[in-house]
């Protein structure tokens, strides 16, 4: 878990929302990529597609997307190390303003879901933000902890396992590692969203200087002038303004001093990938085969992307585009709060579904929008399955005071599998439906072994409890804190051309 000691209220709130965004340029780099259409055919016939790092960690059996939409998740990672586990040059870390190799882990500590409908009219951009507390599965000790950390705990623990089994290759040590730390990253973002992942693509400190650097700078517009020298490193007057390699790190790193904290940084972030698509469409770095092959260069030495990715045919397909409108968005935060001794977001997973469904123009499942109580014919049984003590029985108390007709509360076997689901026979379809619904979206899955005036419920370490339904419940409640409301602001919608560039706090 992090280490950083808390300074009070004010700098809790500057340590909140999309972590460092040190990664931006994943997002950017695509986003630019994806208006490059004249230079989709230089890209093909330089081997731009084989050059790439490339991982297995979406899982053959993942869930994909339907009617030819695409949702990729950006990864960025807090590390002062390469792909294969060394130490940055000290010039770089100069550079960054970042520290040296022993700061920082390997948090996510950005997280960016783009979805691309099959029309391409709209793409939405959701920024996860790093300190959401989210329900976890498969890193022993652990059932909940702050999304960022999924990928390094996981990876840590894999390390650990393979040198216990004898293993010493730093190298090969590193890549398994890492390669856990995605499939985990990968599998709480689609716990918490509720929605397919197609593709992602991760990208570490170094990456983003080296695009920055590649692309000689971008402009930014801020609302106020910010100084921030003992830790970003930020330093800039208030409008717009032009900011090279090192000031773009800064700019975007910067959490001290902001009145939102990472919230802020979270739409910091919005208005550089915006300015970045721009600075490459308006400048002509496709039609410069100089720059080409140095932007090339970047992507291939610092990006990993999910295997069976043709980045190329990805390029050719959206670039058709020619003004691709896009909407930035930053998920909903309940309230802040402490736990374990640690700042976390507190949030709503089923509002988060929600909102995530909506904005991807998703179809949720159908239910009675008036109706208070289930009046379902079905006895519902909750077994816990991983879950924390006394989860079950947490949920099915809130169920009955929901309207639900409780009944075994109890332990799941290992057959009956450790992920949260609701279990029916045929005929019930509509009745788990509405309970799956009011359980914040979990999957509904027909199964034999259920009796047929039964509903099983199994509570897996990936639950969290719906707001609405723990507010049913005498027996879930929390302290209210003195800390803020969070402010994740209003969803910013711009397009790739023109000249306009958000200004921001």
């Amino acid at each position: 878990m992090d280490s950083t000691p808390r300074r009070g209220a004010t700098d809790s709130i500057q340590r909140r929302g999309v972590g460092r965004t040190v990664a931006k340029v994943v997002a950017g780099g695509l986003s630019a990529l994806v208006l490059a259409g004249a230079a989709v055919g230089w890209a093909a016939e330089n081997g731009f597609d084989g050059g790439f790092g490339r991982s297995r960690a979406l899982g053959d059996d993942a869930p994909r997307s339907l009617d030819g939409a695409m949702n990729i998740l950006l990864i960025g990672l807090d590390t002062r190390k390469d792909q294969n586990g060394n130490d940055l040059p000290q010039e770089i870390l100069d550079q960054l303003h970042a520290g040296d190799s022993d700061q920082g882990g390997y948090n996510a500590n950005t997280l960016i879901l783009v979805h691309i409908p099959a029309d391409m009219k709209k793409i939405t951009a959701v920024s996860i933000p790093r300190d959401d507390y989210v329900a976890v599965s498969g890193i022993p000790g652990y059932t909940h902890m702050k999304i960022k950390e999924a990928y390094g705990l996981k990876k840590a623990l894999v390390q650990e396992q393979l040198e216990a089994r004898g293993e010493t290759n730093r190298t090969k040590l590193e890549r398994a590692g890492r390669e856990a730390g995605r499939a985990s990253i990968v599998q709480a973002v689609r716990n918490l969203t509720g929605v397919p992942i197609d593709r992602f693509a991760e990208i570490t400190l170094a990456g983003f200087y080296d695009l920055a650097k590649a692309l000689d700078g971008v402009e930014v517009c801020l609302r106020k002038p910010v100084r921030d020298l003992d830790y970003s490193g930020a330093d800039f007057p208030a409008g717009r303004q032009r900011l090279d390699p090192a000031q773009a790190l800064a700019f975007v790193r910067q959490r001290h001093g902001l009145e939102n904290g990472d919230l802020d940084r979270t739409h910091r972030q919005q208005a550089f990938l915006t300015s970045v698509a721009k600075e490459l469409r308006n400048a002509g770095t496709f039609t410069d085969v100089g720059k080409l092959s140095a932007l090339m260069d970047v992507a291939h030495r610092n990006i990993v992307l999910s295997d069976g990715w043709n980045v190329t045919d990805f390029l050719r397909t959206v670039g058709s585009a020619a003004r691709p409108t896009v909407e930035f968005r930053t998920l909903p935060v309940l309230r802040y709060d402490v736990i374990n001794g640690q700042d976390v977001n507190i949030v709503d997973p089923a509002a988060i579904r929600r909102e995530v469904r909506a904005a991807f123009g998703v179809t949720a499942p159908t239910t009675s929008p008036t109706q208070t109580t289930p009046l379902l014919s079905s006895t519902v049984d909750v077994l816990d399955a991983g879950g924390e003590d006394g989860y079950a029985a947490r949920v099915s108390a809130a169920l009955a005071a929901h309207g639900y007709q409780t009944g075994t509360v109890g332990y799941a076997t290992s057959s009956e599998g450790s992920t949260s689901a609701v279990y029916y026979e045929s005929g019930n379809d509509a009745d788990a439906a509405r309970l799956a619904q009011t359980l914040g979206g979990l999957p509904a899955i027909r199964s034999a072994t259920v009796p047929t005036d039964r509903l099983r419920v199994i509570i897996g370490s990936d639950f969290t409890m719906p707001t609405a339904l723990a507010r049913a419940s005498a027996t879930t409640s929390y302290t209210p804190t003195t800390l803020p409301v969070p402010d994740v602001g209003k969803p910013v919608e711009t397009t790739i051309s023109g000249d306009q560039i958000p200004c921001v706090n």
